[in-house]
C-alpha cells in the first residue's frame, strides 16, 4: 500500500510510503481518503500524525501521470483529488503534520490540512504548480491564504518558489522547526498528549474554529454557542469540573 495507518497510544499515524519521493498519484490520493475516513471512525484513534518518513514528506503530484491527462480526464478527477485532502482536513480530531525534506505542491497542500505543522530544519515547502502552467488544485489557493494571509500566499503561488524551514516558520506556514531526527518523535508526542484530552470537546473546538474561518462571525458564534452548551451533557465535562474543584487545574483524566 502507498499509504498506511498505524495506531499506538491513541495516535493514528497516516504514513505515506511511495518511495522515493512519495509522489501523490491517483491511487495514493484515494488511499489517503480511505485512511482519513477510517481514522475519523475509529474510537482508538484520538489524534493523528501525517508523516512521509525520515527523508521526504511528499514532493507533490505524480507529474508523469498528470501529463497523460487531458481536460476531460482532469474535470473528472479534480473533485476526487480535493475530496481526498478534504477528508484529512475534516478528521474531527487533532492532526499534526510531521514534515521532513520536501513538501511541495500536493505535499504542501497535505500539510496545510493539518491543525499543526512540525518541520525538520532541512525541510523545504512550496507550491510550484505555476512553473507547470498550473495553479494548486488540492486546496492550496484556499488553505494557504487562510493560514498565512493572501499576500504571502500569492507570493508563494505566483512565483512557485520553495522556502526553507526558517522562512516557513516566519511566514506561519509551519508552527515549529526541530532537528530532522526529532520530527516524528515530537509530532507523535504532541498528538499523544492531546489524545489524552476530552475527545468531544476537542472535536467541538476544531469544528468551531474551522467553521468560523469559513463563514461570518455570527454563524461562527452560533456554532461555538451550540457546542459550548452541548458539552454540558458530556461525561468529560463532569470529570473536568469535578477534578478542577477537588485537585486544581490540569489534573483531570478524561475517558
Amino acid at each position: 500500500m502507498t499509504v498506511n495507518l498505524e495506531v499506538a497510544e491513541g495516535v493514528g499515524t497516516i504514513r505515506l510510503d511511495r518511495p522515493p519521493m512519495n509522489a501523490l498519484d491517483v491511487a495514493t490520493q484515494d488511499r489517503l481518503r480511505e485512511l482519513a475516513e477510517e481514522a475519523t471512525r475509529r474510537d482508538d484513534v484520538r489524534a493523528v500524525v501525517i508523516y512521509g518518513g525520515e527523508k521526504v514528506f511528499a514532493a507533490g503530484a505524480d507529474i508523469k501521470e498528470m501529463q497523460d491527462m487531458d481536460h476531460t480526464a482532469m474535470i473528472l478527477r479534480a473533485r476526487a483529488l480535493q475530496d481526498a485532502f478534504t477528508a484529512v482536513a475534516r478528521i474531527p480530531k487533532p492532526v499534526v503534520a510531521a514534515v521532513t525534506g520536501y513538501a511541495l505542491g500536493g505535499g504542501c497542500e497535505l500539510a496545510l490540512c493539518a491543525d499543526f505543522r512540525i518541520a525538520a530544519d532541512n525541510a523545504k515547502l512550496g507550491q510550484p504548480e505555476i512553473l507547470l502552467g498550473l495553479i494548486p488544485g488540492a486546496g492550496g489557493t484556499q488553505r494557504l491564504a487562510r493560514l498565512v494571509g493572501p499576500s504571502k500566499a500569492k507570493d508563494l503561488i505566483f512565483t512557485g518558489r520553495m522556502v526553507k524551514a526558517d522562512e516557513a516558520l516566519n511566514l506561519g506556514l509551519v508552527d515549529r522547526v526541530v532537528p530532522a531526527g526529532e520530527v516524528y518523535t515530537q509530532a507523535h508526542a504532541w498528538a499523544a498528549k492531546l489524545a489524552q484530552g476530552p475527545a468531544i470537546a476537542l472535536r467541538a473546538a476544531k469544528e468551531a474554529i474551522d467553521t468560523g474561518l469559513e463563514t461570518d462571525i455570527e454563524t461562527g458564534l452560533a456554532v461555538e454557542r451550540n457546542w459550548f452548551a452541548g458539552l454540558f451533557a458530556t461525561a468529560d465535562r463532569e470529570i473536568g469540573m469535578r477534578s478542577f474543584m477537588e485537585e486544581g487545574p490540569g489534573k483531570a483524566k478524561f475517558l
